[in-house]
């Protein structure tokens, strides 16, 4: 017996009823040959930290457009926060904490610069629309490319998991919807700690009432809502939280979309967001000859239909908040010159 099925030994032994087995996997979407030592769902997460679409989240934006603080989130430390508290309540619920890790640390990996607004702008110029979960599952599938594969070839239950981290949608498994679930509790959470820091809300505006039932601070909020999901989600087939403190929650959601969100503060660049990705969507749309080689050649070998509005958005959506802006002022700002 390799370590790798030592590993699926313990699961088969140790996890719930209820959790995902690597071993019970319906696969990839190219059959590969098992790896000794890992199983196929820590292959996926492995693949997803040592790819470039997950290093480039440190440069994107989380909720503030090019902050000049270093505190401040970006996407991928909410990402880590998200695999954090997903991790945290998969190990409580003995669910597969490998699948969940894959799939927090590729959710967002798809998002664009600007963060939501760059997702807005891209949404309304592509005819086909542009949803950042969507996104994702394109990275992972085709975009992101190495030496060895183009794509990520990871499993159905990340991929899955994935796609229907936000939305209507429900995930197949309940590492899904711990992610699903986790994903709110985080950007609800370290939202507030950055509103708080920029001085656009402060702590005593927090409504009183969601205080005394969720806490009076950042760590005491999480803690509230991932110890109450683990306790109202044991031994069931379902990710659940209380009636109380789910209420609270979307409520502190709600606070935090009129108060912060929409506020002028995050809001007051959105015209300049707009024009930038509008301009280059725009150049790279009527001269699509201009898209760089390396990009070009990743749609030679899909099955999939691409449109040329598909090709720019996937150009531009891979951007860092820092490339995205030197290549606008390469482009459309005049240099200076000596005689």
């Amino acid at each position: 017996m390799n370590i790798r099925e030592e590993r699926e030994k313990f699961e088969r032994e140790y996890l719930s009823v209820y959790a995902c087995k690597s071993y019970e996997s319906k696969g990839r979407l190219k059959p590969e040959k098992e790896c000794d030592i890992r199983t196929v769902f820590k292959r996926d997460r492995d693949r997803i930290v040592h790819s470039k679409a997950f290093r480039r989240l440190k440069h994107k934006t989380q909720v503030y457009i090019m902050p000049e603080k270093d505190h401040y989130r970006t996407r991928l430390t909410h990402t880590l926060e998200v695999e954090q508290i997903g991790v945290t309540i998969a190990r409580a619920l003995k669910l597969n904490e490998d699948l969940t890790s894959a799939i927090a640390l590729a959710h967002d990996i798809g998002h664009t610069p600007f963060g939501h607004m760059g997702e807005k702008v891209l949404n309304k110029l592509n005819p086909n629309g542009f949803k950042h979960a969507n996104q994702s599952l394109r990275v992972v599938d085709f975009l992101e490319i190495n030496d060895k594969r183009q794509g990520l070839n990871l499993t159905h239950e990340v991929r899955d998991g994935i796609l229907n981290h936000n939305g209507d949608l429900q995930p197949e498994t309940l590492e899904g919807e711990i992610i699903k679930i986790a994903d709110k509790i985080a950007y609800i959470n370290h939202d507030i700690d950055d509103a708080i820091r920029a001085k656009i809300i402060s702590k005593e505006q927090i409504p009183t009432d969601l205080n005394s039932i969720l806490g009076n601070s950042h760590g005491e909020r999480i803690d509230t809502m991932v110890k109450d999901i683990i306790y109202n989600s044991m031994d069931k087939d379902k990710i659940l939280m209380s009636s109380e403190i789910y209420d609270a929650s979307m409520k502190l959601r709600e606070f935090m979309f009129n108060r912060v969100y929409f506020s002028k503060i995050v809001t007051r660049d959105e015209h300049k967001v707009f024009y930038i990705l509008e301009t280059l969507y725009k150049y790279y749309k009527n001269n699509i000859d201009k898209l760089p080689e390396s990009h070009k050649i990743l749609y030679k070998n899909i099955s999939i239909p691409v449109t040329e509005d598909d090709m720019v958005s996937d150009y531009i959506a891979g951007m860092t908040d820092n490339f995205i802006r030197s290549l606008f002022k390469d482009l459309f700002i005049p240099k200076s010159w000596e005689v």
